[in-house]
């Protein structure tokens, strides 16, 4: 009885840790998608299906790509993703012609 109370607890334990970690590759894949397809929509002026399509086809693609990353791996690239979001903000401020 004592093996089967510890193998459900187990296995709760990781389908929960499984599960986080696939809503913050969701998240972040749908934060990537919604970048690529803002500036997508300023760039080419396309339309509400077009920014919708290229949104949630970003967000497959990352979900894809990220597939054996671990959460470890997975804070590296958001922490990446957030260094290079904050240099292009600083840039923009401090860019020359404004």
């Amino acid at each position: 009885m004592g093996q089967l109370i510890y193998n459900v607890h187990s296995q709760l334990k990781r389908s929960s840790q499984s599960f986080a970690l696939f809503s913050v590759k969701l998240l972040s894949g749908l934060i990537l998608g919604l970048v690529l397809a803002i500036a997508g929509e300023q760039i080419i002026g396309y339309g509400n299906f077009s920014f919708w399509f290229v949104s949630i086809l970003f967000t497959g693609v990352f979900l894809r790509i990220s597939r054996a990353w671990s959460f470890g791996g997975l804070m590296v690239y958001n922490l990446v993703c957030l260094l290079l979001g904050l240099l292009l903000r600083m840039y923009v401020l401090i860019a020359p012609g404004n």
